[in-house]
């Protein structure tokens, strides 16, 4: 099993970026896939997830009608489009897969990848 998370760099605030989460080595299609992110002396938190079935998706307070999550079954990609992003949105993000349903839980993802790191700073 492998998720891994891409597109990260250094932006300016009220710039964007597109996050991209590669899967490989189970059924992704099957899964919720969620995005968290770990700022620098925080805790890690959720930010968005999306459905296996009708592409309903939710996100937090912090990042609604900023960032939007997409996801191309075929492909075996999850995106995360981040807009207007600002210096409180610096963080590891990564992604993650969970069959329990649309959740913030964390402890209901099974799988998890690697970070990619996004830096807002002028």
């Amino acid at each position: 099993v492998q998720l891994q998370a891409s597109g990260g760099g250094v932006v300016q605030p009220g710039g964007s970026l597109r996050l991209s989460c590669a899967m490989s080595g189970f059924p992704m299609d099957r899964y919720v896939i969620g995005w968290f992110r770990q700022a620098p002396g925080k805790e890690r938190e959720w930010i968005s997830c999306i459905s296996s079935i009708d592409d309903e998706t939710h996100y937090a307070d912090s990042v609604k009608g900023r960032f939007t999550i997409s996801r191309d079954n075929a492909k075996k990609m999850v995106y995360l489009q981040m807009n207007s992003l600002k210096p409180e949105d610096t963080a590891i993000y990564s992604c993650a897969a969970s069959l329990y349903g649309l959740t913030r839980q964390q402890s209901t993802y099974d799988y998890w990848g690697q970070g990619t790191l996004v830096t807002v700073s002028s």
